[in-house]
């Protein structure tokens, strides 16, 4: 219904002189504290400077000026001080939300502010020859719910796994490897057992030959290479069931060496036009003169970086696919990298760099407050988080059911752990730190999404027991039936919204506030057996869709049954 105020509203405006935008007369709609107030309210503050009128006074003004209006949408239109209310007409609006979600199903909320554009997400990224790390767990799970709210809303998206799969500390794995490797060792549990030697060998006695061994690499050493590619498989094969399992998926998998001949012949530009200088026997760009310092391009024994990869890669991409939009979805320790880079394709005349964003992230901290990169000395692998997940999701269960079936108890605790492991990171603005305690995630009661699971749940038992028909009657609303209509209408606005910050906390925030609003109905109003009985049935089938839709854009399965 915000669509129709921001109609009601445009002519007004426009005859008081006032230009804005209808996204513009749409951001400043506020939502009343109090039923009592209306349902919608547009301030007039902002526009006293301008027409030098009491806000009051031009309030008067925009509700004159509106005149009649569709009492099928709205009941009243009142002054209340500087804010022009508006009051819905709430059986039309139950009407219309409860009908739009029953027929659009799972294309409820979708937008069409992407149709015929592109937009490349890059994200997750972990490093080869490691095991998945905590450290590459937040870009994962937000990139993967901003790829989805993008097709929701339109884009055609391509989904790139960037690897980081090339560089000086491959030179030192190499090293490592040759010095101390054993075949059959590694062959019995390949990443772990390269961990290993990265650990054995991160140390300043070995850094010359760990140069040496990456020079041969960026040489293109044939034995080199065959080695390199080796951990390289193990690697893939180890990574690819980790995202199997959360059902993640990408378009492409790239990698940092794709890029290594494209980055060479990249310098090669930079130091025909003069765009770079040297710096003690090294390459850089100089971006003083915009507050970005120096951006180191090539090293002085003539060995590339991975910035001058992804500035090919950068390039490469805008050749192949064209995009509108280029997210790369990256720790906010990289904001000053981005900026040079995205500085340094603008000064190399793309002027698609504009289109290029980076949706960064905080880190995660442990229960202590201190960064949640290491424990104890020892780093923490995803492997170990979900099996961990999966342990306390096993216990919830059992408390709840003890005679499930083996395989009852296994799909119900992983849809759980991903649950709770996703909306634990999701529900914070994806630029916070945040706290990573599973155990709180885990949680059955609270802003957990085990919680929104159960509520989904809850909903499901009910349908169950009757078939839900669309021809449905709405009465006279009671208070806990109006909340959750306007909660399910508001879900197109959220979606909206999150595709325009790239914020998928609001997607999240919407689910956990949507169940709340659904339990609270669920007490206070019966619905089997009761006069409205087949307008609560689809209302509670609205939920459940909307629900549903919600919780796919942050990438979670829902449960009919827990």
């Amino acid at each position: 219904m915000k669509k129709e105020v921001v109609n009601l509203l445009k002519k007004p405006l426009k005859d008081l002189k006032i230009v804005l935008t209808g996204e513009q007369i749409e951001k400043t709609i506020e939502s009343p504290p109090s039923p009592e107030m209306g349902d919608y309210a547009f301030p007039c503050f902002s526009l006293a400077e301008k027409l030098k009128m009491n806000p009051h006074e031009i309030a008067l003004q925009v509700r004159e000026k509106i005149g009649d209006f569709l009492e099928t949408e709205f009941y009243d239109i009142q002054v209340e001080g500087s804010y022009v209310n508006f009051f819905v007409n709430r059986k039309s609006l139950a009407r219309q939300t409860v009908w739009d979600i029953i027929t659009q199903k799972k294309n409820y909320g979708r937008a069409t502010i992407g149709n015929k554009k592109k937009a490349i997400v890059e994200f997750s990224s972990p490093n080869i020859a490691k095991p998945f790390g905590i450290g590459h767990l937040r870009s994962t799970i937000i990139g993967n719910s901003i790829a989805n709210i993008l097709e929701f809303s339109g884009y055609k998206t391509v989904r790139i796994n960037y690897l980081g799969d090339w560089g000086a500390q491959f030179g030192r794995l190499l090293a490592g490897y040759r010095k101390f490797g054993r075949e059959k060792e590694l062959l019995k549990d390949p990443i772990n057992y390269l961990l290993k030697i990265y650990v054995k060998t991160n140390k300043k006695q070995y850094e010359k030959i760990a140069r040496e061994e990456f020079k041969k690499m960026e040489e293109e050493d044939k034995k080199t290479l065959m080695l390199w590619k080796l951990f390289k498989g193990f690697t893939m094969e180890d990574f690819k069931k980790m995202y199997k399992l959360l059902k993640i998926k990408f378009d492409a998998y790239e990698g940092e060496s794709n890029y290594n001949k494209k980055a060479k012949a990249l310098l090669e530009e930079l130091k025909e036009k003069k765009i770079v200088k040297k710096s003690q026997g090294a390459y850089v760009i100089n971006l003083e003169e915009y507050g970005l310092g120096n951006a180191l391009v090539e090293k002085s024994d003539g060995t590339t970086l991975y910035a001058t990869r992804d500035l090919s890669a950068a390039i490469d991409r805008y050749k192949r696919y064209k995009f509108d939009r280029m997210i790369y979805e990256v720790g906010q320790e990289q904001k000053l990298y981005f900026r040079q880079l995205f500085k340094t394709l603008e000064i190399l005349g793309y002027k698609w760099s504009k289109d290029c964003v980076h949706a960064d992230h905080g880190l995660y901290l442990d229960k202590d407050g201190k960064k949640f990169s290491t424990r104890k000395g020892k780093m923490v692998f995803l492997k170990d988080i979900i099996d961990e997940t999966l342990g306390l999701a096993k216990k919830e269960i059992k408390k709840r059911e003890p005679s499930v079936s083996k395989r009852g108890l296994d799909e119900k605790a992983l849809k759980i752990a991903i649950a709770a492991i996703f909306y634990g990171d999701l529900k914070n603005n994806r630029q916070n730190n945040i706290v990573f305690d599973l155990k709180k995630f885990v949680s059955f009661e609270g802003d957990t999404g085990p919680y929104i699971l159960y509520s989904y749940a809850r909903a499901s038992s009910i349908i169950k027991k009757i078939d839900v028909k669309e021809k449905f009657q709405v009465y006279d609303l009671e208070d806990k039936e109006l909340e959750l209509v306007k909660k399910l209408s508001q879900f197109p606005e959220v979606v909206l919204a999150a595709q325009q910050s790239l914020n998928p906390s609001l997607v999240a925030n919407y689910s956990y506030h949507l169940a709340q609003t659904f339990n609270e109905f669920y007490h206070g109003c019966r619905v089997l057996g009761s006069q409205q009985e087949t307008f609560r049935l689809a209302l509670v089938q609205s939920f459940r869709q909307v629900l549903k839709n919600s919780m796919s854009l942050l990438g979670i399965d829902v449960l009919d049954k827990m």
